[in-house]
Parts: C-alpha cells; structure tokens; sequence
C-alpha cells in the first residue's frame, strides 16, 4: 500500500538501524557499504542524461544502477535515494528515477503528489547527513546559514552537495534566509 503522506519516523528509525549495524560513526556515510548490506548490487552506467538512477528487484536479487556521468556527489545521494525506495516501498521490478533534484523537493515533491519520491529523498538525506553527526559537528557553533565556506566544509566532510547541505540544515534546524 503506497503511504498517504511521509513517514519521517519510521525514514528516521530505518536509518538509524542501518547506521548502528554498520558501525557508522562519523561522516562521510559509507552509502555503497549500506547499500550492499541491505542486499544490493550498485552499478555504474551512462544513463545520457536520461536517469538519475534506477532500483531493480528481480528474483531476490537488487541492482541499484547509478549515472556515472554525474558528480559524485549526487550519484552517492542517487545510492542513498534508491536504498530508500527499496526499504521503504514495495513496488515494481524496476524503479527509475528520471532528474529528481537533490535538494530534498523536486517539483512533484513540492506539490506533495509523490510521497514515495518525498521519502525517499528523505531518506536519502538522513542517511547521508545523519542529525546526530551534524548536531554533534555543530556542537558549541553558531551557524549561518548563508556562512557558504562553513556549510561547503560541511559538504565535503559529508560527501554531498552544498545545495543539499543547506536544505537539510535548514530542515534539521529549523533555520530560515530571513524570508
């Protein structure tokens, strides 16, 4: 049954399951080690711009297939997006993520039309940028969210996008451009 609106608790309980069974720690979030720990195989193609990324169910098997072409950056966040869509909805055989935008809401999302597609960035966005690690590297810091040398050092300690840095800053803390 497909979800009526997100499940941020139950996104926040899986990653952190994930995160506790293997032994992460600290940033950058291993997401290929995760991937293959839930059972999936993470294959690199050239998708010509087309796909984002693809999650293949078939015979017990997974194959997460990820653009090679994209920054490495958003081809650990495609990873991470497909691992929530294998942990958190059932589905078809194959999946494909056609461009969704890496900065949480793509414009289905903003319109709250796919919640499948909310959770699994979401989730991607937990998994890559756990709120513990970032409440504890913050931790006596004040934070500006425009501060855009702090926030690309956050970025790259996390293996994700500044884009993405910010929008799950301000998502975690609540904080606001002033708008």
């Amino acid at each position: 049954m497909k979800p009526v609106r997100p499940r941020y608790t139950k996104i926040n309980a899986e990653v952190d399951r994930l995160l506790t069974a293997a032994n992460v720690k600290k940033a950058p979030v291993p997401v290929e080690k995760i991937a293959a720990a839930v059972g999936a195989e993470v294959v690199y193609r050239n998708f010509n711009d087309e796909v984002s990324g693809l999650l293949i169910r078939k015979k017990g098997s997974v194959v997460i297939g990820v653009d090679n072409k994209q920054a490495l950056q958003r081809q650990r966040f495609t990873i991470a997006h497909e691992v929530g869509h294998l942990l958190l909805h059932d589905g078809d055989e194959v999946h494909v993520d056609k461009h969704f935008r890496v900065n949480l809401r793509s414009s289905l999302s903003s319109k709250a039309e796919d919640v499948e597609e909310i959770e699994a960035n979401a989730f991607a966005a937990a998994l890559l940028m756990p709120m513990a690690f970032l409440i504890r590297d913050l931790q006596g810091e004040t934070l500006d969210i425009d501060d855009e040398i702090k926030i690309g050092e956050l970025a790259k300690r996390y293996g994700v996008s500044v884009q993405a840095m910010t929008f799950r800053l301000m998502n975690v803390f609540a904080l606001d451009r002033g708008r």
